[in-house]
């Protein structure tokens, strides 16, 4: 199994998201971005790493959101997400021909890899769980 990072990475209120890349495994999907997972490497010292490398990105890595298995035999990956913070404008990616921020009402208007779908469901249940507190005036 393939240990892989993901960071739900927020700023002024919207996602990140990035589109794999035409040759890439997956291309054409929307995924939160991040990568595999070195031997001895906790997740969040890989998010941080992942991040800097792919989208010369630095982030605070914040709260465990969740994580899901995806994929069949040796290709299964097991992804957890974090989330995490940035204040940096300026991204580039080597690994994606498309960034975008987003707000929580617009993921299902991009096709996410499957590995991502756990991870949105669980931003929207945490998101419902907000507003009932706020609600109850909580």
């Amino acid at each position: 199994m393939i240990e892989v990072t993901a960071g739900v990475i927020q700023r002024n209120g919207l996602f990140l998201i990035a589109r794999r890349a035409p040759g890439k495994s997956l291309e054409g999907y929307w995924e939160f971005p991040g990568g595999k997972v070195e031997a001895g490497e906790t997740h969040e010292a890989c998010l941080a790493r992942e991040l800097k490398e792919e989208l010369d990105l630095d982030i605070t890595v914040e709260e465990y959101i969740g994580e899901s298995v995806s994929g069949e035999g040796e290709k299964q990956i097991r992804l957890v997400a974090y989330a995490a913070r940035t204040e940096q404008e300026t991204i580039s990616s080597q690994d994606h021909d498309q960034l975008k921020w987003i707000s929580i009402y617009e993921f299902e208007d991009y096709n996410f890899a499957p590995a991502d779908i756990p991870i949105i469901e669980a931003l929207l249940i945490k998101r419902i769980a907000i507003v009932e507190q706020l609600a109850k005036g909580i």
